[in-house]
């Protein structure tokens, strides 16, 4: 212990002031996105400077919900792991509506983050619940070339938002955990956006938890492991690229 203090304090004389050292609680802090304040939970577990560039899970909480829900369930895999974690709240926390909460203001945090911490740019991935699950996903194809794959609960797209499949740049991995009981996802809706992705050339990986409803937290420390093993193997090929589009408002 006394090393690592010693380590963390040679580190600190030695980065720039505007390079934030790790804590082992989560957070909450604020970032001005389009002229608001927006609220957001990072943890960034100890280890993090002394072990080179880590991965980062952006995660988008359920309805009702904010960022800290999901953030205070991964913070002890994330810990073992060495896996930054953020949990933006949405504007509305009932809902992710674009362009309110993305892609604009997800890219404007993330790299605000990269800032501060050692993230490897290559391993950023999206981890959604819910209404935070089917935002994911749209985050996933608008920005294919930025997240390297994205993992989500109890999430699927409708079918007037396949459209948006047409603005995917790349295949970008995607895994689906549901639960065979949820109401709010029923399997033949989630099936059906594995489908109609993989016939348009992704490779969407479905995994049906038998007996399981929508309630996520719960069975959060299963699920979160399944996520983050998918998640691991995925990397960019190169520096991620995001991409700006125009919004009628």
């Amino acid at each position: 212990m006394k090393f690592f203090l010693f380590s963390l304090l040679l580190i600190a004389l030695f980065l720039p002031f505007s390079i934030a050292l790790p804590s082992s609680k989560i957070v909450k802090e604020s970032i001005t996105s389009n002229g608001k304040n927006r609220s957001y939970y990072p943890f960034v577990p100890e280890k993090t400077f002394l072990s080179g560039p880590q991965p980062l899970i952006l995660m988008l909480h359920g309805s009702g919900r904010n960022g800290l829900s999901l953030v205070e369930k991964w913070k002890e895999l994330a810990s073992k792991e060495g896996i930054i974690l953020v949990g933006p709240d949405s504007l509305n926390s009932d809902v992710w509506a674009m362009p309110a909460d993305g892609p604009d203001f997800l890219h404007e945090l993330v790299e605000s983050l990269r800032s501060k911490y050692p993230i490897n740019g290559r391993r950023m991935y999206l981890f959604g619940h819910s209404a935070g699950a089917g935002f994911a996903i749209y985050m996933s194809l608008l920005e294919s070339k930025y997240f390297a794959a994205t993992a989500i609960h109890a999430g699927a797209l409708s079918e007037r938002e396949y459209r948006l499949i047409d603005f995917a740049e790349r295949k970008i991995p995607i895994a689906i955990f549901v639960g065979t009981n949820d109401a709010f996802f029923p399997l033949p809706v989630v099936r059906a956006t594995r489908d109609v992705l993989n016939g348009r050339g992704f490779s969407v990986e479905l995994t049906e938890i038998s007996r399981h409803n929508h309630n996520y937290y719960v069975r959060a420390s299963e699920i979160n492991r399944l996520a983050w093993e998918f998640l691991r193997k995925h990397e960019l090929s190169e520096e991620p690229q995001y991409k700006k589009y125009q919004h009628n408002d």
